[in-house]
């Protein structure tokens, strides 16, 4: 069964999507999630305080598809490119959500937060990344922790570039997961 928290996150991210930030009243939220409005300041203090929590879910949510769709025993550069087309799917599928949570992060001061959202994320490819220095597949003076970041960075841009307002673009997508995969091959110095 669902916690309060959750109820009140995935409400919210349901209102959101249907009202839109501004439109949106705390009213609206815990009514979506069927508990007293009093429940909702035990765990958020306003409405835009929720979107670190949202944020969250949606890392998450990014971080499952990510582990599902890479094969453990690829190569690195195959799993690069699933990494890739997992996000790309995540960006398309959830676009609204993302946008969303940009808008709504970057009207609050809980920017800040978001490195911390993005952390086991970030830890996550960083160990691909150790993994496949390790093995000499790329530039051994690649700094690994900051590398991921950059990964990351550009891949979810470069999706957001295409799915963001528009999910309706595979063609573009195509091309431009096939440049971002051709341009992280030669910034990490990828030896197949």
């Amino acid at each position: 069964m669902m916690n309060k928290k959750e109820a009140i996150v995935r409400a919210a991210i349901q209102v959101f999507r249907e009202q839109g930030i501004d439109k949106t009243k705390i009213s609206d939220i815990v009514k979506a999630a069927g508990i007293a409005q009093g429940t909702f300041y035990l765990y958020f203090p306003s409405k835009l305080s929720l979107m670190p929590a949202i944020a969250e879910v949606m890392v998450e949510k990014t971080m499952t598809i990510v582990q599902e769709t890479v094969q453990v025993n690829a190569s690195f550069p195959v799993q690069l490119t699933q990494i890739v087309d997992a996000i790309f799917m995540v960006t398309r599928d959830y676009h609204e959500i993302q946008a969303l949570i940009y808008s709504g992060l970057a009207s609050t001061e809980h920017l800040k937060e978001w490195e911390t959202v993005y952390a086991p994320f970030y830890n996550w490819v960083s160990e691909r990344l150790q993994e496949a220095k390790a093995d000499g597949i790329i530039r051994q003076s690649i700094n690994v922790d900051p590398t991921a970041k950059l990964v990351i960075g550009l891949v979810e841009s470069a999706a957001e570039q295409i799915y963001l307002y528009d999910s309706e673009q595979e063609d573009q997508a195509r091309i431009q997961k096939s440049e971002v995969n051709i341009f992280l091959k030669h910034a990490l110095g990828i030896r197949e």
